[in-house]
């Protein structure tokens, strides 16, 4: 496994991330603990979660999963680079209490302090925004987080969909209190949707956030999704991503180009994405969310899948991206 420092920080975690968000809702909690057991001896050390995940009636229930993984001892606590998220409603119902969600001050150390319960431990390594909250002024938010980090629950603060000017918003108002910031932004980031490089990356550099990408596959498509469907498979699901996106006739000419590339050079299309991820600027390491050990044992191929420049120039004419701000909106 290869490892990098998160940001600006000196912790150092993995170059893929093992993404939970299947674990209650897909995968049961034995089959969980047990991707958990092999990612960990794979030397993949940065788990992501979120305290909405479970989703439904069982919010919540994927941290309590990863708690009962940790209680099992071993040192998997101490092993594991621990990052679950704040802001989701995470009330019974579709309309929330007032404070049961987004980041008010007493919100997010009510939702900490469940959290914390939840996954059997006393300290958040990464506590991440999950959304913006455009109700909450910055000043409050971080009077939070200080707080929580003076009292050791957690070691630091992210982002999650932010936008460019919201990651630079939010570490001035940190600088203006001495706060440390921001130090990652999770962003939904692949071959096949490359907005992020306009502006939300560039601002994750400059600020020295580290870049963790969800939906690397862009939720199957670039997993096979073509070849899949001539086997006779789905995508992912009859509704999903990847199925809808399917429908567009210029995007289904970009994914059997892209699939005709990888085929030719003997891929899979799943590691290439996956590849590719990693040898872009300001990229920790996206986030694969298993539901099986077969997934687990796929991703971990990519870490070992090295691309040529001329291979990589050819993704890029598949996959063209934006380019940065200002120039993609100018000359």
């Amino acid at each position: 496994m290869e490892y990098t420092q998160l940001g600006r920080t000196g912790l150092k975690v993995s170059r893929l991330v093992l993404g939970t968000m299947n674990f209650g809702p897909q995968t049961d909690e034995a089959d969980s603990h047990s991707i958990m057991d092999s990612a960990l001896a794979a030397g993949v050390n940065f788990f992501d979660t979120a305290n909405v995940y479970g989703w439904g009636e069982n919010k919540g229930r994927t941290e309590e999963i990863i708690g009962s993984w940790f209680a099992k001892g071993d040192g998997r606590r101490e092993k594991t680079v621990l990052a679950t998220k704040v802001y989701g409603n995470m009330s019974a119902t579709d309309s929330p209490w007032p404070n049961e969600d987004k980041l008010s001050a007493l919100n997010i150390r009510r939702a900490c302090d469940a959290s914390l319960k939840r996954l059997g431990t006393d300290y958040i390594d990464l506590y991440q925004f999950h959304h913006i909250d455009r109700d909450t002024p910055w000043e409050e938010i971080w009077q939070a987080i200080d707080v929580l980090v003076q009292q050791g629950k957690i070691l630091y603060a992210g982002s999650s969909n932010f936008s460019g000017w919201g990651i630079a918003r939010a570490n001035e108002a940190a600088a203006r209190r001495s706060s440390y910031g921001l130090v990652s932004e999770q962003c939904l980031y692949n071959l096949a949707e490359r907005r992020a490089e306009m502006e939300v990356i560039p601002a994750a550099e400059v600020y020295g956030l580290g870049v963790i990408p969800w939906s690397p596959l862009h939720g199957g498509l670039l997993g096979g999704a073509l070849r899949k469907e001539r086997e006779g498979g789905a995508a992912r699901s009859a509704s999903g991503r990847s199925a809808d996106a399917l429908k567009n006739t210029a995007l289904r000419e970009q994914v059997q180009a892209y699939e005709d590339l990888v085929d030719k050079h003997g891929h899979q299309p799943g590691d290439v994405a996956l590849a590719w991820l990693l040898t872009r600027p300001g990229v920790t390491g996206p986030i694969v969310g298993p539901r099986t050990q077969e997934q687990l044992d796929s991703a971990l191929r990519a870490i070992e899948l090295k691309l040529p420049e001329e291979f990589l120039a050819s993704l890029d004419e598949i996959f063209p991206g934006t380019g940065p701000a200002p120039e993609a909106f100018a000359w």
